[in-house]
Order: structure tokens, then C-alpha cells, then sequence
């Protein structure tokens, strides 16, 4: 849907801001712009007591993006590692994060997941490189941990021999993720997988690696929901 000229004036301002208070922390007015920026435009004021969070395995939990307090709880809890589905940034998120994690003594691991599109095959493989490197306990997690999360953990459980139909579950309404919605192309890869594994036997990191095609599954992804 293209956007209206209402639209494209709030989506300038919004980046706006975001270049102007959130890209350092490295003074107080600095840091009190940045929390600004953390609270609002990232919505962490909604993530307060909100969590979103379920350990999927021993050891290994989901949820959304931590504040620099639950950071700080997750290394009294005894939490070694959090993996970051959102990437590196240079936003107060990020920022707040990768601090936070260094005071506690926490590992902080950076892969990039998407919301509403297919990850490439190295960025699926890198991934499960964090996956085989990463010290448990860990927790993954997105921005608001219903779409990356769960696509994340539903590869991880898959992974490690969780049964493919079992895995999806992580990509559900209670998580606050939405079939029908944009961020229906993450069910469909798993769907996609689960055809190939039926009738190959593929492992998941072999037909990632060999037959894998973002493009080609996101054209029929897209012809699919044109035709309902």
C-alpha cells in the first residue's frame, strides 16, 4: 500500500528523531535523549512488565527486548548469553543492550532476523553457527518477541529434533504473532520446509543449504495470498 503524504511526513519525522536522540549515550543529555527515544519510539514503556517470554528448552528461552533492568536480572538468574534477532544497530536499543550486557558479564550475540521477509541463506546459516557457539543459559529475543522469537526458536527446536509440527507452535497468536498478517511468510517457510522434509528427509540445515531460495518462496508466498 503506498503511503500517503500523511504517512511520509510522520515516517520522516520519525527517522527524524531517531537520528537526532538516539544514536549515543555517551553524556548525560545524550543518555536522557536516548532513554527518550528507548521509551517511545521503541515502545520499551510497553515492555515494562511485558516480557513476552517462555523458555522453549532446557536452558533456552524466548522473549522481547530486554531493558538494561531485566538484563541486569537475567545475570542474577544465571542467564550466560542473549542473542539479538534485531542485528547491530546504532539506535538507543542497541546501545542500551550492548552496555547493559558488559556490566553484567553477559555474552551478547548479533544475527539478523526479519519481521515480514525471508532471512538470505548466509543469514539463516550464521544463525545456526550462533546456535552450535552460543553458551546456554541464553535468551533470544526481537523487538517484541512474537515474529523473529518465534521464527527463531521454532529453528532452533527444529534443529535439535523437535518435530517440525510441534516447532511451528512458536509462531502463534499468544505470542502475539499473526498468520494472516504480513509476518505469515515465516509460517510458510516452515510449511515450505515441512513439504521438503516429508518428501526427502532433508535435514533443516541441509535444505537451507542446498535448496533454499528466499526469492522463489516469497513470489509464492505472495501469488498465494493474491489468490484468496
Amino acid at each position: 500500500m503506498p503511503k500517503t503524504p500523511l504517512r511520509k511526513r510522520f515516517s520522516a519525522a520519525t527517522r527524524l528523531f531517531r537520528e537526532t536522540w538516539g544514536t549515543d549515550i555517551s553524556s548525560a543529555r545524550a543518555r536522557r535523549r536516548a532513554w527518550w527515544d528507548f521509551q517511545l519510539m521503541d515502545h520499551a514503556f510497553l515492555r515494562r512488565w511485558w516480557s513476552n517470554s517462555a523458555e522453549i528448552a532446557p536452558g533456552v528461552w524466548r522473549s522481547n527486548q530486554p531493558s538494561p533492568q531485566r538484563i541486569a536480572r537475567y545475570a542474577r538468574a544465571g542467564i550466560r548469553s542473549v542473542l539479538n534477532l534485531r542485528g547491530p544497530g546504532r539506535h538507543s536499543h542497541y546501545l542500551f543492550e550492548k552496555e547493559a550486557c558488559e556490566a553484567a558479564g553477559i555474552t551478547l550475540v548479533d544475527r539478523r532476523l526479519y519481521a515480514a521477509e525471508l532471512p538470505s541463506r548466509d543469514e539463516l546459516l550464521a544463525l545456526f553457527q550462533a546456535f552450535d557457539a552460543i553458551e546456554k543459559p541464553f535468551v533470544m529475543h526481537c523487538k517484541s518477541g512474537a515474529d523473529r522469537s518465534g521464527f527463531g526458536a521454532a529453528l532452533y527446536l527444529i534443529d535439535t529434533g523437535t518435530p517440525v509440527s510441534e516447532a511451528r507452535r512458536q509462531l502463534h497468536w499468544k505470542h502475539l504473532h499473526f498468520k494472516r498478517d504480513a509476518t505469515g511468510i515465516l509460517d510458510f517457510f516452515l510449511e515450505s520446509y515441512a513439504a521438503a522434509q516429508a518428501q526427502s528427509g532433508t535435514s533443516l540445515r541441509d535444505w537451507i543449504a542446498r535448496d533454499y531460495d528466499p526469492e522463489a518462496l516469497t513470489r509464492a508466498y505472495r501469488a498465494g495470498r493474491t489468490a484468496r
